[in-house]
């Protein structure tokens, strides 16, 4: 359902997150914007919905602006929220705290996936370019030697002319990736089953098979959320398929990688990797992984952070206007779509 309310009408809204989350988040500047869209329930934000104060505010609350470390707002939850109607997320999944009983009760969902998602693709475009370079290992030798290497004696591997990026999952992050390749003298692969080809050529991109994907692609992004169908997606046999001195990039999540098979593929010094995740993740300090000098490992950073931070603020005051004007939300999250998101 849709909020009628006319365009001066301010919604009650209550914040729910971690108090960390509420910190990092919603900034004095941020607060304000909120304030100024709707009746904000005095702070802190809730991060226990069976206490009293919680249920007091719950219980006007028609919309619940929430962050990472909202409890789940499950069918005792609602019961204390009669006039709960919409929920709009600081961050991207909802699947930690939106529950059935949310969805059956017809409470409309926002996320802020993506703003979250152009960080990461910001993040997966320098590593594309930079590896493709090999900066990261050139500028280690560089170092180490003081010396400069011969640049026209460079293999014809190294640059980013003509270079085949291969993107897994047309997702929020892996379209905000082919967005940003658009202006480079690249060529763009995808591998996604719930993408036509009349949508691959409309995003300006060659849709090919899984295997495909690995076998022609000097770089593979793996973009897919982590789902039962796609844990160890990427596996020993596509990991042995991809070319001599390829990329596997992973900003998804750890698990979608076969990580007993990456790191023997490593070890061989065959294939480089970048990763911004792993499984488990953080690694434990003597996995193998840590001694790989082709694995650059990075400490998930590629989400937003910082000032980052303000983005996904923004957007959620953006949704709370909308929604008390009446307009619905710029980003929904749907039902029937969470089978195929993160």
């Amino acid at each position: 359902m849709s909020s009628t309310s006319p365009a001066s009408r301010r919604p009650r809204a209550a914040l729910a997150m971690g108090a960390d989350a509420a910190a990092a988040v919603l900034t004095p500047d941020s607060l304000a914007a909120l304030a100024e869209v709707c009746d904000l329930a005095p702070l802190p934000a809730i991060g226990d919905f069976t206490t009293e104060p919680a249920r007091s505010a719950l219980a006007d609350t028609e919309v619940l602006v929430t962050g990472w470390g909202c409890p789940p707002i499950d069918a005792d939850v609602l019961a204390s929220a009669p006039a709960l109607r919409a929920v709009v997320h600081t961050a991207g999944s909802v699947r930690g705290h939106v529950t059935d009983a949310c969805w059956d009760r017809g409470v409309e969902v926002s996320s802020a996936a993506a703003a979250n998602a152009l960080p990461v693709a910001e993040y997966t475009l320098a590593m594309i370019l930079l590896s493709g370079k090999r900066v990261l290992e050139r500028a280690g030798a560089f170092r180490a030697g003081r010396v400069r290497d011969d640049w026209l004696a460079q293999p014809q591997e190294v640059g980013n002319y003509r270079r085949t990026v291969g993107i897994l999952s047309a997702s929020l992050i892996g379209r905000r990736v082919i967005e940003l390749l658009r202006p480079y003298d690249m060529r763009v692969l995808l591998h996604d089953p719930y993408v036509s080809d009349a949508e691959a050529e409309a995003l300006g991109v060659r849709p090919v098979t899984l295997a495909g994907l690995f076998e022609e692609s000097d770089v593979v992004s793996v973009h897919t959320p982590l789902l039962p169908a796609t844990t160890g997606l990427v596996s020993r046999e596509l990991l042995g398929a991809m070319r001599s001195d390829a990329v596997l990039i992973n900003t998804s999540r750890g698990a979608v990688v076969d990580q007993d098979a990456l790191t023997d593929t490593l070890r061989t010094g065959r294939i480089r990797a970048v990763l911004d995740v792993t499984d488990p993740d953080p690694l434990p300090a003597g996995h193998p992984l840590w001694d790989c000098e082709n694995a650059l490992i990075t400490p998930h950073l590629a989400g937003s952070q910082g000032n980052e931070l303000r983005r996904l603020a923004d957007l959620a005051v953006r949704e709370v206007a909308r929604w008390a004007a009446g307009d619905g939300f710029a980003h929904p999250v749907r039902r029937e779509r969470l089978a195929f998101l993160a």
